[in-house]
Parts: C-alpha cells; structure tokens; sequence
C-alpha cells in the first residue's frame, strides 16, 4: 500500500485529530527522520493561527513552551493568501522574517517543512514539521511530505466539525434541561391526561398505529388535543429518535406554501437569497405533523400527492429529485369528506391519508377527565406565574362543568390561565374568568370579554351539535355581519392586550385560538396589530 493510501487509511479509522497525527508520523518516521507535527487553524474572524493538535515522536524532548496563538499582520494578509494558493510543502529557511513568523508559533526552533492546510476548496488551516537535525530536506522529502497536506487538511476539518456538532449537542441538551424545568417534567414526553379515561379508545388505536409507517389522519374540533395525540404517536414509533415537525398549513400564505413544505433553489423567484431546505428535508427519518391540512391550497395537495406515494421531492426552481424518509400525521377541524364532495380537496390525496383515522372527541364528550385537565392546567399556571402550584376547588369544578367548552381542552387552559392571573397567582378565580354566562351573576370587567365569546361559542356549539343551522334574519342595516363582529371583537381583544398576539397576556389566549389562526383572521378582516403597540407606546410616554 502507498503511503497516501496508508495516510487516508488514517485519517477514515481515527476521528481525534491527535491520534490520527501520531500515526501518519510513524508513518512519515519510517522514510524521513521527522520530530514532530503541529497542526494550527485559521481564525479569519479574529486574524490569527491557533494550535489544535501535536504529535511528537516520543524519544523526542518537547519544547519548552510554544505560544497557542499567533497574530497574522495585515501586511502579511496578501503573502499568506499567495500561501494557501501552494499545493506543496514549503522549507522555512529563517522563521524570524516575514510571512513564516506568523505561522510558526514562538518557542518552537529546528529544521521546519510547512504546507497549507485546504478542506473543500477550502483554507482551513497550516501544518508544521519539525525534522531531525541531520534530515535532508531535498525535493524527494518535500514531495513525501506534501502527499500528507490532503489527508491532513481533511482530519482538520473533520475535527472542527466534531466540535461544533459538541458544542451544538450541549447547547441543546441546556435548552432541554432549561424547558423541562420550566415545564415542571423529567422527560419530553407529553402527557396524555385521559388516556385511560375518555381518551382510552383512542390510546388504544395509537397504540395500534404507531409501530407501522402508515399516514394517520387526526380528526376533530379545534382544541382537542391533535398535536397532543401526533406526539404520542410519534413517541411510540420506530421512529422516536427522529425529528418531529408540525407545521400549521392555514397560517402559511398560499405564494409560500411549496417554498415551506418542499424548500427552494438560491434565485428559484425573488427574495430567495439562498438554498433552503423544506419541512419535508427537516424531518426526514421521523414524523411531519400537518395541522389544518384542509387548507392547503390544490397546487401544495398536488405535491404533497406526490412524496407520499413516491416518497420523492423537488425544491422550488430545482431539477434535482431528493429522496425523503418521513411519516405523515395530518390533522383538521374541517369535513374532508364533504370538501373533496365539493371538489375542494383532492379524492387521491384524501384516500392517502385516511389510511388511519383518528377521531378525538371533544371536551363535553369527556367531562370525566376535566378535574384532571383542571388540576393539570392549574398546576403550570400556579408554577408559572406563582412560584407554587394551585389546585381547583369542588366548586370551582362544579362551574367547570356547567360550561359547554366549544374551544375545547385548548379553552379549558385558557380559562385556568385566567383564573390563575386574576388571582395573582396564588389561587384560582374561576367565577370571574368564565364571567356571568355560567355563574348568573352580573359580568365584571376582567370577565366581559371571556363571556362574550363564550356566548357566541356556545351558541354556535348548539347548533353544531344539533344538526341546525341558524336561521337568516330578516335585513337590518343597523345589525352587524359576522364579520363585523369578529373584527371588533379582536379589536378588543388586542386593545385588552396592547397589541400583544402570544404569550400568556396575549390576545390569541385571551380568545382561546392559536397565535398562528389569529394572524390568518386579522390579515382576512385587514387588522393591523402594530397600531395597538404604537399606541401603547404613547400611552405609555405620556404618562
């Protein structure tokens, strides 16, 4: 075997870059008498060489002291350019002079060889023999040494990367910790409160599901809990060391739905700066989530026809075909059924998706696990806000209960966060949050707003349930639309709020909504939310 071969052999078998230089010196030692090996990287941001690994024969005294880190002056920034541009290892006549005195590190002395250090088109760093005394540096030793500068430059680079990969692994393992502290949790799994109660039929069709590849479709009203029930899906899976990514296919605008699903090519239309991988890319080998799939428009469902049969894809303004390994999870509020009746929705892309569905039942449907729900949400919001957990009452369940909940276990939380900041964090007002409507009693201020939507709510709630449809009412030109109702209820709602839209002060958890559908509302009505801060701002100044 060739000593480049043997070298490369070194570089694939050792990931530290120190054991790989060791044994390319003794490979080296073999056929050229050589002390030692000092790699250093280059430092572009801050203009310097640092020492990242040394190799050193061990019958070889090491020097005393070598500086870490070496300043490169700019006057030298043109030769040291001209340098990396070399393809072969270079003999350092005088180290004091010029250019070697910045690649050299003070302290070390001898008979030196340096060769640029290259990695993918790449400069990344420079390399430093150190021979013995009585070794002739002929063209014959500079052409053995310069067949190391590849292998080298790559091990180099390989070792960087190491480190960044460590670096990133810790600073997520941090945000981990930080997040399950906050959330009051030894693990990331999420709690599926009911799962022997009034979820358990469908626990046990997630349990059916999840070992198998097969699209599973979530079906029910808004705050059930879909993503609650992807998740588990999800962490039951072949797949649970995977990403799991949702995406929510009502907030994406319409022009930008294939550049989020399936990514886009640098220059693929205007504003695309640069290449950029699709949520498709970003969960290969686990699951994509796709919340309110009924709204994505007929080109996107056309699409995404294709990767779930072809499990294939291309960017937006590319010809290359990318192989993806992703499970689909989708989930709507909506009846898919009459929409591909209406020709909304494609029938091929249904049938893909339907494979498995998953219907959750709403909260009026499983008023047995609502203590539970209450004493979890109660259990955050007194942690959160308080410091100490705060528990419901029997009479504070009692109200929960004479409540329809149309929002749903998403409404539940709200409310309970409600309570929680109307009493200062250090007990429950449940009366006051849910307002007059349950309680009989005359609407506070802190109330009004909840119990106007949760009329209206349960209004509509009846009217789902019992098959009717509202009657039109005769015309009036002083009743308002819909519409209008809705732009000035959220016009209060942000008005309460201060134009805030997430959060636990937020205007979409006053509404009991998620941040993403309050967004996709106020650009349909024409909503502004900055004109709400700005006038806090002023408010704020002024007084």
């Amino acid at each position: 075997m060739s000593l480049e071969a043997q070298l490369w052999r070194e570089v694939s078998r050792n990931i530290e870059l120190e054991a790989a230089l060791s044994r390319m010196l003794e490979l080296i030692g073999e056929l050229l008498p050589t002390r030692g090996i000092l790699v250093r990287r280059v430092e572009p941001e801050s203009k310097r060489l640092a020492n990242v690994a040394m190799a050193r024969r061990s019958d070889c005294e090491a020097p005393k002291r070598i500086s870490a880190k070496s300043e490169i002056p700019g006057r030298c920034q043109a030769e040291l350019e001209r340098f990396f541009n070399l393809r072969d290892a270079q003999r350092l006549e005088d180290v004091e002079t010029g250019l070697a005195r910045a690649i050299v590190p003070e302290g070390l002395v001898g008979k030196l060889v340096v060769g640029p250090l290259r990695a993918h088109g790449e400069a990344v760093g420079v390399v430093i023999f150190e021979l013995a005394r009585h070794a002739r540096v002929d063209e014959a030793a500079l052409q053995l040494l310069s067949y190391t500068l590849a292998p080298i430059g790559v091990a180099l680079a390989n070792a960087q990367r190491v480190q960044e990969l460590a670096r990133i692994k810790e600073k997520l393992e941090a945000d981990r910790d930080a997040l399950l502290t906050r959330l009051q949790r030894q693990d990331i799994s999420e709690v599926v409160i009911g799962a022997s109660g009034g979820l358990r039929l469908v626990m046990e069709r997630v349990e059916q599901v999840a070992p198998t590849d097969a699209p599973v479709l979530i079906l029910g009203a808004t705050g059930t809990g879909k993503e609650v029930i992807a998740r588990a899906i999800h962490n039951r899976s072949r797949r649970h060391r995977g990403p799991v990514v949702r995406v929510n296919c009502g907030a994406i605008p319409s022009e930008l739905v294939d550049s989020e699903l399936f990514g886009h090519e640098r220059g693929a239309f205007t504003g695309a700066t640069g290449t950029r991988k699709g949520w498709f890319e970003r969960a290969d080998g686990g699951t994509l989530f796709l919340d309110e799939i009924g709204e994505l428009p007929p080109a996107a469902q056309v699409r995404l026809l294709r990767v779930l049969q072809e499990g294939t894809l291309e960017r937006v303004g590319g010809q290359q075909t990318i192989t993806v390994d992703v499970r689909i999870v989708a989930a709507t509020h909506r009846d898919l059924e009459a929409m591909v009746r209406e020709g909304t929705f494609r029938q091929d892309l249904w049938f893909r998706l339907s494979v498995f569905p998953i219907r959750l039942p709403s909260l009026k449907e499983r008023f047995e696990d609502l203590p539970a729900l209450a004493a979890e949400f109660a259990d955050r919001a007194g942690r959160r806000l308080g410091g100490l957990p705060l528990k419901p009452s029997e009479r504070d369940i009692e109200l929960l209960r004479r409540y329809s909940w149309p929002g749903n276990v998403r409404e539940l939380g709200s409310v309970i966060e409600r309570a929680a900041i109307l009493g200062n964090g250090k007990r429950l007002e449940i009366a006051r949050a849910l307002g007059s409507s349950v309680t009989g009693e005359a609407p506070s201020d802190d109330a009004s707003l909840a119990g106007d939507a949760s009329a209206r709510d349960r209004s509509a709630a009846r009217s789902e349930s019992d098959g009717s449809r509202p009657q039109t009412p005769a015309p009036h030109t002083d009743f308002p639309t819909l519409e209008e109702v809705m732009r000035e209820h959220i016009h209060r709602a942000l008005e309460r709020c201060h134009g805030r839209i997430e959060g636990p002060f937020g205007a979409a958890e006053l509404l009991g909504i998620n941040p993403h559908t309050l967004r996709s509302r106020m650009r349909k009505l024409g909503i502004e939310w900055a004109s709400y801060r700005e006038e806090f701002r002023r408010m704020r100044s002024s007084s």
